[in-house]
């Protein structure tokens, strides 16, 4: 029996096709639905391409109800990856799926993390700080934004000069190197 993963992002999908490459050809892994709060989000036409169903939600089916809880259940859904996605997992998923929803961040966390800080706002932050380094976080998630046991860090090194689409450039190679590969190494410690 296939692992069962449900990717949950809120743009354009990157990472997500990341997953989708790596796991295209698996006969342990398979992701089996991509949501998204955000119904002209490109993940849904990266998700079409690999022919994997999608589901878009609003606010209160999410944070509000069971709908997003029961559509995974129903789904035989194993783990979460949050790939790129904004809204803050409510209790009821984090209590159906213990230390099997993970995140990635594109930063080196604690710094630059919590509510708002995501994409260029995270990237626009390291560069005000003056900082030397930058990085990815995949982490567990929990009930607050970027706090949950880190699973991987990578980091790479700031030139003088490097401006944000340098930092964003820089960052997802990091992310796009490790984060399916992360994603394969926890996924195997799963039991079904």
């Amino acid at each position: 029996m296939k692992k069962r993963i449900a990717i949950f992002a809120s743009g354009s999908g990157t990472n997500a096709q990341k997953l989708m490459e790596h796991f295209a050809d698996s006969t342990e892994v398979e992701i089996a639905v991509v949501l998204t709060n955000n119904a002209d989000a490109y993940v849904l036409q990266r998700a079409d391409n690999y022919e994997i169903p999608t589901h878009i939600f609003n606010r209160k089916e999410f944070s509000q109800s069971d709908d997003i809880l029961t559509l995974l259940k129903k789904m035989d859904i194993d783990f979460i990856v949050l790939a790129g996605f904004l809204w803050k997992i409510p209790q009821n998923l984090l209590t159906a799926y213990p230390n099997r929803i993970i995140n990635i961040h594109p930063a080196i966390l604690p710094k630059f993390g919590g509510k708002g800080m995501y994409g260029d706002h995270v990237h626009n932050a390291v560069l005000a700080a003056g900082e030397t380094e930058g990085g990815i976080t995949i982490h567990y998630v929990n009930e607050n934004y970027d706090e949950g046991e880190f699973i991987y860090q990578g980091k790479y090194k700031i030139e003088k000069g490097d401006n944000l689409e340098m930092l964003k450039f820089k960052g997802q190679q990091l992310e796009h190197q490790h984060f399916p590969r992360i994603v394969e190494s926890i996924l195997k410690k799963i039991k079904k």
